[in-house]
């Protein structure tokens, strides 16, 4: 078993309101993309609320959704992320979500049956957009190994 898994936030600014046509089908495949995610090998954990919408949690302000999510390794998330049908949705993001200015996404490790905070994530994505990718807070493009790993090694 794995010592760390890999945690990983992603916020997107909605272009209209998630009742709105213009995001009717990128709610239409919320559950389904989701049940896919907690399907896949590797999946750990997503925040959510106790009713299973993270739709509705606003930490970051009611125009940004949050995806939080934890997984056994980076080589899991990545197959999801990028080899699953989660990419169709990837490929319509323009439709539905306004480009950010700066760092949207962020990666870091936490010990095998940590459930990082919401807090903890806004955290390392504000060490990402103020330092640039460290061991503390990366990304896909610029990957660090996980604590417990020899100095120079890459898990991607």
């Amino acid at each position: 078993m794995n010592q760390y898994h890999i945690a990983q936030l992603n916020i997107a600014n909605l272009m209209a309101p998630l009742d709105s046509p213009q995001l009717s089908d990128f709610v239409a495949n919320l559950d389904r993309i989701n049940a896919l995610a907690e399907k896949s090998p590797g999946f750990v954990w997503r925040l959510q609320t106790e009713g299973g919408d993270a739709t509705g949690i606003d930490f970051f302000g009611s125009d940004l959704i949050v995806n939080f999510s934890l997984w056994e390794s980076i080589e899991a998330l990545h197959h999801y992320v990028y080899q699953t049908a989660h990419v169709e949705i990837m490929r319509r993001k323009k439709e539905w979500f306004h480009k950010l200015g700066e760092a949207h996404m962020v990666l870091w490790w936490v010990p095998a049956g940590d459930i990082p905070s919401i807090e903890e994530a806004a955290t390392k994505l504000s060490v990402l957009r103020e330092r640039g990718p460290t061991s503390e807070a990366f990304t896909f493009k610029k990957v660090f190994a996980p604590p417990s790993e020899p100095v120079g090694a890459s898990a991607s």
